[in-house]
């Protein structure tokens, strides 16, 4: 029976592994060296080893290898789905990318590459359209009050009113909302202005209008870097917790403090 203590001193030797593993890809910040490579090489043949699990787990066998042996009741063991073994000629279609690695036959690695852009570039319409289509639909703000009741949206939970007040507040564009709404559309359309380069903007009102729009985006560009810098951030706590915390915390409780 294995004691509390292998338990302990497992945990420390995995821990530490991590905290090795962890300070071994930080060396690059100082410079590239052979201690980082190891590590980078590690990190790489996990990664693909993962991949090709994750490949089969996640896509392969539900997406094809059920879809073509059919599925079995967890209870009765019985079929639950039909199988369609007309999905086995996916597989030679599929073995066919690995002729890249022949310098004779290469041209066939090109046919299952064919099929998928094809089968993409189809999906990318529809996928295009849902992207993109709800903020077409959005981007069309209503910029004119329609009561002037209040300024602001008056605020429904809790207030008491009946469900038709709900419905005709809810209905109503309201001051502070068509502000709101005037900000977004002028951002937007200045914004879009600065990917005019068709004609020459000789005006004032348009150059400066174009200008305008370059700093949106500007503003727009910096606030997604900051939040590219913040997430490389939270990794790096999550890796400084994961030694100071965790690892000092399994060394102690080894140790007996």
């Amino acid at each position: 029976m294995v004691n509390q203590q292998s338990i302990d001193l497992f945990n420390f030797i995995k821990l530490s592994c991590g905290v090795l593993a962890t300070i071994g890809l930080y060396s690059v910040l100082y410079k590239e060296t052979k201690f980082f490579r190891f590590f980078e090489h590690i990190f790489l043949g996990l990664a693909a080893g993962y991949a090709m699990v994750a490949l089969w787990k996640e896509t392969l066998y539900p997406q094809w290898w059920l879809k073509m042996v059919g599925q079995l009741d967890d209870k009765t063991h019985l079929p639950a789905t039909p199988g369609y073994w007309v999905y086995i000629v996916l597989l030679p279609i599929g073995l066919l990318g690995y002729f890249v690695f022949s310098k004779k036959h290469n041209w066939l690695s090109r046919v299952p590459i064919g099929i998928i852009l094809g089968l993409w570039a189809g999906q990318q319409v529809q996928i295009w359209w849902q992207t993109y289509g709800p903020q077409l639909y959005a981007s069309m703000q209503p910029v004119f009050p329609t009561t002037w009741s209040s300024f602001v949206k008056p605020v429904t939970t809790g207030a008491g009113y009946t469900p038709e007040q709900i419905a005709l507040i809810n209905s109503n564009i309201y001051p502070s909302q068509a502000l709101n709404n005037l900000i977004f559309v002028v951002t937007l359309l200045a914004a879009f202005t600065y990917f005019i380069y068709s004609f020459e903007l000789k005006t004032k009102f348009l150059a400066g209008f174009n200008r305008m729009g370059r700093w949106m985006l500007m503003i727009g560009f910096g606030a997604i870097f900051g939040s590219t810098v913040m997430a490389r951030f939270a990794l790096v706590i999550d890796r400084m917790f994961y030694i100071w915390i965790e690892w000092v915390t399994s060394l102690q409780h080894l140790s007996g403090r």
